[in-house]
């Protein structure tokens, strides 16, 4: 029993306690996270969408605005509409679920999924 307390003491992550002012209880526990703070710019997002799609091999660059569709306005069939929204996963470093991948046809929807999305960078 002493040895698992002193290895979980070891693997926990330290509590800090705050006092609360005109509170019945004297001390709260909390545990401090790091934010996101270095959150792209919603232009920063939009350049970095526009640069791959307008890098795709069948795509005119000139045809490419933040309101294009990827299949409506850029003739891409639905394979290609998924190599470009894995090619925005590599670039923002972030996994996007079948669900919701699915869903990004433009690049509209492209650009509010990545920056509403709190992991990217």
């Amino acid at each position: 029993m002493a040895l698992r307390n002193a290895l979980l003491r070891h693997l926990r992550v330290p509590v800090q306690n705050l006092s609360v002012r005109g509170s019945n209880q004297s001390q709260i526990g909390f545990r401090a996270f790091s934010s996101h703070d270095d959150h792209l710019s919603k232009q920063d997002v939009v350049d970095r969408v526009l640069d791959v799609v307008k890098s795709f091999p069948k795509v005119d660059p000139a045809k490419v605005t933040p309101e294009v569709h990827f299949q409506k306005d850029l003739g891409l069939d639905s394979l290609d509409t998924v190599e470009i929204v894995m090619a925005i996963e590599e670039e923002f470093k972030l996994e996007i679920p079948d669900k919701e991948a699915d869903k990004i046809d433009s690049c509209s929807l492209a650009i509010e999924y990545v920056f509403n999305h709190p992991m990217s960078s």
